[in-house]
């Protein structure tokens, strides 16, 4: 009898081992079905949409409307430099600091035609960034957001004040919307501005400050990052002009 039991109780464990190698066989089988499946969807969106063929088509709208319709000649023009950017710029941890600025004064841009004359902007960017890197998208929320949550509900006067300065390897950027007294409060706790605060711990612990003011009628940022040194090539590094006067 104990023999019998001991041979059962072996089995039992064998069996026991058999079915879990057999359900993790499967479930390695599974995921990687899954990841195949993925890879297949991911490439057949790619071959749908190539970005050479999305530029392209960007460029050919931009040249047929360039003597019937300038403002959207210009729309067309911003839009592709922004998903240039982000498409082929963004995989990198840090990019070069004109690219980023450069990137955000066409976002600028573009909301400043959409809102025709109405809105009032007022934007200070260094002519010179030198070889400061940042990584990349880390402004852009902030921007958005003045959009977002104040000028977009302001019925008059909608304005945007935007400066940022360099002091050898520190950037300083201040930010100032007007919004309407109505509006709630809090817009500092959105998500973008959350990814913000997370991204900026993550990549410059003990080397930035965040703070933003969130008034009746006034919502304010100010930032200051000390950022990294990177090598750039003579065109990177050479001014840029902005794409509006103040």
């Amino acid at each position: 009898m104990a023999g019998l039991r001991g041979a059962i109780t072996i089995g039992g464990i064998a069996a026991s081992i058999k079915l879990m190698k057999h359900w993790y066989v499967k479930e390695q089988r599974n995921l990687q079905l899954q990841k195949e499946n993925a890879e297949a969807q991911l490439q057949l969106l790619k071959a749908q949409v190539h970005p050479h063929f999305l530029f392209n088509t960007l460029n050919n709208i931009y040249s047929h409307t360039q003597n019937t319709a300038p403002v959207a000649s210009q729309l067309v023009m911003g839009l592709s430099d922004m998903l240039r950017f982000m498409l082929y710029e963004c995989n990198q941890p840090k990019v070069p600091l004109m690219k980023e600025l450069k990137m955000i004064q066409d976002y600028i841009s573009l909301e400043q035609i959409r809102y025709d004359d109405r809105l009032d902007v007022h934007v200070d960017l260094p002519a010179h960034t030198n070889n400061q890197a940042i990584a990349p998208l880390l402004l852009l929320p902030l921007v958005e957001n003045c959009f977002k949550h104040g000028t977009s509900h302001m019925l008059e006067q909608p304005w945007l004040n935007l400066q940022v300065t360099l002091e050898n390897n520190r950037m300083y950027v201040k930010l100032m919307n007007g919004k309407a007294s109505e509006v709630a409060k809090n817009n500092h706790k959105g998500i973008g501005i959350l990814n913000v605060r997370k991204r900026l711990a993550l990549l410059y612990p003990g080397r930035h400050e965040l703070s933003i003011t969130d008034e009746e009628e006034v919502f304010i940022v100010n930032l200051w990052i000390q950022l990294d040194s990177m090598s750039l090539t003579k065109k990177e590094n050479a001014a840029f002009k902005l794409a509006y006067d103040e």
